[in-house]
């Protein structure tokens, strides 16, 4: 016998999922609040959860709006949130080539931990490939963090957008982009790139090469100032001396010896990581080439080790201890539902042996 019309189910699926259920309409009405207060919906989950990291005027203001709109806590959510909110996520986009004990990213690591710590908060590092931009979102929605700190945009720029539209709540290292969504704190990495290439034409270097990843935002800006500082001094650049990569002994060497087989001219590099200069130093010493006495050399980020090489590495500092108190700054800016900004930190030319 068929059954009834009046009887007969109108929905496939799981009925929790259907518009009218009260988790469909907890999360409209969660919705309805944050376009009203003009913040994120992490934001008024944390406002009405209680949590001591939003202002008090304006978890006030949320709470008003969601006694209008008869919105009931989820208690056990609430308690959930107090927990997990003391963890701060960090999470360091690199490729297959870069590590995490990369000595820039471990200064600005330690910068971002020290200024947690005074907050009396804690961090939870992961490192993710290009394969998994899934698990940046994934450690917010399970609970597990209160908001990001990406170190890094590598070509994910679209995706930081994306959840920037979402509402998650992050800062993220790396170049200033002019249609970026979401905050950001990097160097000034067009007037760095500028800096390197000017001091080594001043030395006298006409053919100068360029080693770093131009499909990286930041390395990318690195080379346009690179190319301002040449087009200034009259010299064309040489595209068979720019190589666009920045880690990998192997390579680096590689590429040394190819230059040197093939009598290509060049006088100075400009590396845009002081780990790639460092290399660098290593395989034109393997070939007998002296440096700086025949090939000046300069670096980028200013590493501890930079001081300490034979001959010492002239480079391009940036700030660690600032970008990761900046950093943090922003990420709690981020969670209390205040307005993006964006930090541009100054480059500054640490002039050593290596140039001279």
């Amino acid at each position: 016998m068929p059954p009834n019309k009046s009887t007969s189910p109108t929905q496939v699926g799981d009925a929790t999922d259907a518009p009218s259920s009260p988790k469909a309409r907890r999360s409209m009405q969660m919705t309805d609040i944050a376009r009203m207060a003009g913040v994120s919906t992490s934001t008024v989950s944390r406002a009405l959860s209680g949590s001591s990291l939003i202002p008090e005027a304006t978890r006030n203001r949320i709470s008003e709006l969601a006694r209008s709109l008869n919105y009931r806590v989820n208690v056990g959510a609430a308690n959930l949130r107090r927990r997990d909110v003391q963890t701060i996520g960090v999470a360091i986009l690199g490729d297959s080539m870069q590590l995490i004990s990369d000595p820039f990213l471990l200064s600005i690591l330690g910068n971002v931990a020290d200024a947690l710590d005074e907050r009396g908060m804690s961090l939870m590092i992961t490192r993710l490939l290009e394969n998994r931009k899934h698990m940046l979102t994934s450690m917010l929605d399970s609970g597990q963090v209160a908001g990001l700190i990406i170190i890094g945009q590598l070509t994910w720029h679209q995706h930081l957008n994306d959840m920037a539209r979402q509402g998650v709540p992050m800062a993220v290292w790396g170049a200033s982009l002019p249609d970026a969504l979401y905050p950001v704190v990097g160097g000034d990495n067009f007037e760095g790139g500028y800096l390197a290439t000017r001091h080594l034409i001043q030395q006298g270097c006409k053919h100068i090469a360029f080693f770093g990843d131009t499909t990286h935002p930041e390395a990318g800006m690195r080379h346009q100032g690179y190319l301002r500082a040449l087009q200034e001094a009259g010299h064309a650049p040489d595209s068979r001396l720019a190589q666009h990569f920045m880690f990998g002994d192997k390579r680096i060497r590689e590429t040394i010896d190819s230059w040197l087989n093939q009598n290509l001219q060049f006088d100075a590099i400009f590396a845009s990581s002081d780990v790639t200069a460092i290399s660098l130093m290593g395989a034109l010493s393997e070939r007998g080439i002296s440096v700086p006495a025949q090939v000046k050399l300069v670096g980028y980020d200013d590493i501890s080790l930079a001081a300490h090489v034979h001959p010492s590495l002239t480079t391009v500092r940036q700030p660690a201890d600032q970008a990761g108190r900046t950093l943090v700054e922003l990420i709690f800016d981020a969670i209390q539902g205040k307005p993006r900004r964006a930090v541009m930190l100054p480059a500054q030319l640490i002039e050593r042996e290596s140039s001279r």
